[in-house]
């Protein structure tokens, strides 16, 4: 998953905490780069716990729970739109990947 900011996308992790950073934003799970994490009110945009008012969420299974205050509701989303990455490319580099893993020959264009 690319940060939502800016579309980089994570490397091989380093060993040790991953200096990425989660988060909730439109009932989505998210994911900040470090670089955008630099940014001074970098979290303002993603959502916030109604309890506590913590930005500190995860999205699973249907449920955002707060990692401060342990408050869980269930995940409200209005419509069921695809998010982009704002990657270009990214299909092909996949693509072009599991060429190299599974030894098959690139389509002649």
């Amino acid at each position: 998953m690319p940060c939502y900011r800016c579309g980089a996308r994570q490397t091989d992790p380093i060993r040790g905490a991953s200096p990425w950073k989660r988060g909730v934003r439109d009932e989505r799970q998210v994911l900040v780069c470090p670089g955008c994490q630099t940014i001074d009110g970098w979290a303002g945009d993603l959502d916030h716990c109604t309890a506590c008012r913590s930005s500190v969420l995860v999205c699973r299974l249907g449920e955002i729970e707060c990692r401060d205050c342990g408050h869980v509701r269930t995940a409200e989303r209005t419509g069921d739109t695809l998010v982009t990455s704002g990657a270009p490319g990214l299909s092909e580099e996949v693509e072009a990947a599991l060429s190299r893993v599974l030894r098959r020959r690139a389509a002649p264009t």
